[in-house]
């Protein structure tokens, strides 16, 4: 029977550290604070907004909230993103995405008006330079930082290891590559064109599933004793639940793997929040 690598206890653990790393700041007068940019009222980013505000609040990071129509023009949002950049009273910046339809094809644009410094997603070009670069420029998405964390939790150490990331986007598949890399793993990355995947993928130590494809990972795809990390989040009708890219009950043979829900995405926000307050810290000492 596979172990259960919960992400809550390692939110939890995180948020401690951070309760108390926040404390001793405001003891020097300094309240680490995100920006959450919004643009219209898109439930889900409702949603994923309060879950940042109460986990804010029991961490003591401030959240505002810039709320734009979901009309806003590209040069306007960017005119907001830099205004946010020179505010020394925001120490993190975060843009909901993916945005309207109509601003998609200006997103390099928009979003490189963003400071990396302030970027606590990782979403501007210094923040994927800073990864692929082991450089402290802004910061790695927050969903590979998770994965990261985990094995860090659970004492998994990734050097020596072969690890295979099936999934190739910049936001979670590429960055977590190189984030395994820098701890010294052999890594692999495969995607839905990889040719004879099974193959590849039960080569893997470490096996992350990251294609965002319900279920495409099963039974034939994982070897004896992998740990496996599940980053997919995928609606499936068939179900009425969230589920992600591994076929959870054909995963016996792992040493252990992340629920869906529950397990990478529990710990997300934690991680969003000790971007800031590293952030927070970088803008005092001047870094």
């Amino acid at each position: 029977m596979a172990e259960i690598l919960s992400g809550k206890p390692v939110a939890a653990a995180l948020c401690e550290a951070l309760r108390e790393e926040t404390e001793k700041m405001k003891e020097n007068g300094l309240l680490p604070t995100l920006c959450v940019v919004r643009l219209g009222e898109d439930p889900s980013d409702l949603a994923y907004e309060k879950g940042i505000m109460k986990r804010a609040g029991t961490v003591g990071v401030q959240v505002v909230n810039r709320v734009l129509p979901v009309d806003t023009d590209a040069d306007t949002l960017a005119a907001v993103l830099k205004e946010l950049s020179e505010d020394d009273s925001i120490h993190g910046v975060l843009l909901f995405r993916p945005l309207p339809k109509a601003l998609r094809p200006f997103e390099t644009k928009i979003i490189a008006a963003l400071d990396p410094r302030k970027d606590v997603d990782g979403m501007t070009d210094g923040s994927a330079a800073g990864v692929f670069l082991r450089k402290p420029l802004g910061f790695a998405p927050c969903t590979p930082s998770a994965c990261m964390e985990i094995l860090r939790y659970y004492d998994i150490d990734p050097a020596g290891k072969h690890a295979v990331v099936v999934g190739r986007s910049p936001v979670v598949g590429r960055p977590l590559s190189m984030l395994l890399l820098h701890k010294n793993a052999t890594v692999t990355v495969c995607h839905t064109r990889t040719a004879d995947l099974p193959a590849m993928t039960k080569q893997a130590e470490i096996l992350v599933a990251a294609a965002g494809c319900e279920g495409m990972l099963g039974e034939e795809h994982i070897a004896p004793g992998a740990v496996v990390l599940d980053v997919g989040v995928n609606w499936s009708e068939t179900l009425g639940r969230y589920v992600g890219d591994v076929r959870f009950d054909e995963a016996e043979a792992a040493s252990a793997v992340t629920p869906v829900p529950g397990g990478v995405g529990a710990v997300t926000t934690a991680i969003l929040l000790r971007n800031v307050v590293q952030a927070a810290k970088n803008q005092q000492e001047n870094i």
